[in-house]
């Protein structure tokens, strides 16, 4: 039976719900993020409205970059609380119609409704139904790719924002990534896109037309071979639910190649900081920890160990990350990408059988840490390591 894949996700998320409390905000510029100070604030834009996005100010932004840009915006706090409240019944409206939901952040995921069709229609009405939905409840959009693989959703669901819906069917694959930009392929960063335009690469149809043997040659065996299945359609990846995954991590690439180590070190902190957050929502601890690294030439390296005791705070899980790191980190090549997850899960009620006295009291800190930042946002709080540093630029999901 062809896979029928959805792709979905809430447009201009943190702003979007903000225009929903105030209508007064709607039509103008909404930039939810740090305190911009009159163009002298520090931190970055979380999500900007499609009004905002005119002038050029999009998420992971400086904030003072922002305000120059848009001096006359409506700047706003993030409200955690208020955003993880919607997106919790975001992900109950998903899971309607199908078991197979694979949360991907906060305002987005994966739906394999390939078994649903026979009770709720098509994909594209399923999609329908789920756009009227969010809608109808929650007074904010939804675009949505409808494919037969998730890199085909995923690339779908851009292209009409806001409120779109793109189908693609199995028959169209070809025609639809034909005319594509190269840079919408997974993994095509500024080294990869520098290459393909040596070679006079401009579309993903290029790419499909070019011999595999050329791209092995070019990007290497493995990458070559990504690309070659990219262009030609191929993604076998399944959607995994959340109560099936076995780890929760963060993971980013860097916009440019990165040789400062501290500059990597720092971002792996501040990487780890958001999933033990996520570990102590989800009031769960884990003790096996990874790391993640990715040089320049696209080698991947991984580095394992156990904590004694499973964990839900940095302070605890931060020196084997860190010893990690250094272990993953055996080339002076420069680093593209930086991860961090924990698996073998626990619940916390079970912990204080086995916790030390220090651990018990780094969790009580980090909980009341986050009960801060539950109220005042993400940037009230930060460590002091992070201070006064050169902030990691990184890729990313860009907030619908």
């Amino acid at each position: 039976m062809e896979r029928t894949i959805l792709h979905v996700d809430l447009d201009a998320f943190f702003a979007a719900v903000e225009v929903r409390e105030d209508p007064s905000l709607r039509g103008r510029p909404v930039i939810v993020g740090a305190d911009p100070r009159g163009g002298r604030g520090r931190g970055v834009v979380a999500a900007a409205s499609y009004e905002a996005r005119q002038f050029g100010v999009h998420s992971a932004m400086p904030i003072s970059q922002a305000y120059r840009r848009c001096p006359h915006g409506v700047y706003l706090r993030p409200r955690m609380r208020l955003y993880v409240e919607v997106s919790g019944r975001f992900m109950t409206i998903l899971r309607r119609y199908t078991d197979l939901v694979e949360p991907l952040s906060i305002d987005e995921a994966f739906l394999d409704v390939t078994g649903s069709r026979r009770l709720f229609g098509e994909g594209e009405v399923i999609a329908r139904r789920i756009t009227h939905d969010v809608k109808d409840q929650e007074r904010i959009t939804a675009s949505i790719g409808v494919a037969p693989a998730k890199f085909l959703a995923k690339i779908a669901s851009d292209l009409e924002k806001p409120d779109g819906l793109v189908v693609v069917h199995a028959a169209g694959v070809g025609a639809f990534l034909d005319r594509l930009p190269v840079k919408r392929l997974w993994g095509a960063g500024p080294k990869a896109l520098a290459r393909f335009q040596r070679l006079g690469v401009e579309t993903i149809g290029d790419v499909a037309r070019m011999p595999r043997a050329s791209l092995r040659s070019t990007f290497g065996e493995s990458l070559g071979d990504h690309f070659h299945r990219l262009a030609s359609g191929i993604d076998p990846r399944d959607v995994v639910p959340d109560h099936e995954r076995k780890s929760v991590g963060r993971e980013t690439t860097f916009s440019e190649d990165v040789l400062d180590r501290s500059l990597v070190e720092r971002t792996l902190l501040d990487l780890l900081d958001d999933v033990t957050q996520r570990l102590r929502k989800n009031a769960i601890a884990g003790q096996t920890v990874t790391v993640k690294l990715r040089t320049s030439d696209f080698v991947t390296v991984t580095r394992q160990d156990t904590l004694a005791v499973p964990a839900d705070s940095t302070d605890v899980i931060w020196p084997i990350a860190r010893d990690l790191l250094a272990k993953a980190d055996c080339t002076e090549q420069a680093i593209r990408l930086v991860g961090i997850s924990l698996s073998t899960f626990d619940e916390v009620r079970q912990l204080s059988l086995f916790e030390s006295a220090a651990s018990a009291k780094s969790r009580r800190i980090a909980s009341a840490l986050d009960a801060v930042a539950d109220r005042f946002g993400d940037e009230a709080i930060s460590r002091g390591a992070l201070l006064g540093k050169q902030k990691p630029k990184r890729t990313g999901p860009g907030g619908g």
